[in-house]
């Protein structure tokens, strides 16, 4: 059991900026086993800015306390995911072959296709859960952002369970470098088991489509991914994780309509 906690804070520590308790250490074998607990840290991103948006809720019109929530989730996360997102837009925007795509999502620097790719997704996410709050309610919205986060960082540790690490062996910069381990079946286990039990907290007929959406997503992703580079990179699991997030809640709302 305490070794499982040590892989779950070390993926707590490497996923978020929130802190962890000193015993846990730093190891390479903790990160290389880190990934089964993604979705788990998903729970603790979406619980944190469910919260910040009920609050809020309560004295702010729900487009501002939405934002709010949203705005917890990046300041949680340091904004890793919406990184690679960018970063993957500008890469597969801008590059024509792997050497191309790959030399420019290791770039710093943040192109058009980063800013219009960001500005797109945010603000299809912000209307996606306004609208949810408007057909579900209140303990609705929460509850989507909690299942939300968790089934889409499943998506992004699919990728890493079915996929080849793109980048050259030698390459330690790549920020997923950690996590480019293969998975065991049960690793995979352990992280849907996280990611989809948020899911039974919803009605089956809302969450079935948002959890159809978020599947077809990955299966799109890791095609496109397998094509242009023959696997994944970090940011194409943060462009993952980012993408199949808005796949559940607009799910959701094709469920209600």
């Amino acid at each position: 059991m305490k070794r499982q906690l040590e892989y779950f804070f070390a993926a707590l520590r490497f996923f978020t900026r929130l802190p962890v308790p000193a015993w846990v250490g730093h190891s390479a074998e903790q990160l290389h086993h880190a990934a089964r607990y993604f979705p788990l840290v998903g729970i603790v991103v979406g619980i944190l800015g469910a919260a910040v948006t009920e609050l809020a809720v309560l004295v702010l019109p729900i487009g501002i306390a939405v934002l709010l929530g949203m705005a917890a989730t990046v300041l949680v996360t340091g904004g890793f995911h919406e990184d690679g997102f960018a970063d993957a837009c500008d890469g597969f925007g801008g590059g024509w072959d792997k050497a191309r795509v790959l030399a420019i999502m290791k770039d710093s620097r943040v192109g058009s296709y980063a800013v219009i790719g960001l500005v797109l997704l945010l603000s299809a996410k912000w209307l996606a859960l306004v609208e949810l709050d408007g057909a579900f309610g209140p303990p609705f919205l929460a509850l989507a952002l909690l299942a939300g986060h968790a089934a889409s960082r499943l998506a992004a540790t699919v990728l890493i369970f079915f996929l080849e690490y793109a980048r050259d062996d030698s390459d330690d910069s790549a920020k997923s470098r950690p996590l480019a381990q293969a998975m065991s079946p049960g690793e995979l286990g352990i992280a849907a088991a996280c990611g989809l039990a948020p899911c039974l907290l919803l009605p089956w007929a809302d969450v079935l489509p948002a959890l159809g959406a978020v599947a077809l997503t990955t299966l799109l992703a890791a095609r496109y991914f397998r094509r242009r580079l023959g696997g994944y990179t970090g940011d194409c699991l943060g462009a993952t994780q980012q993408l199949a997030e808005l796949a559940f809640y607009l799910g959701m709302l094709c469920s209600f309509s």
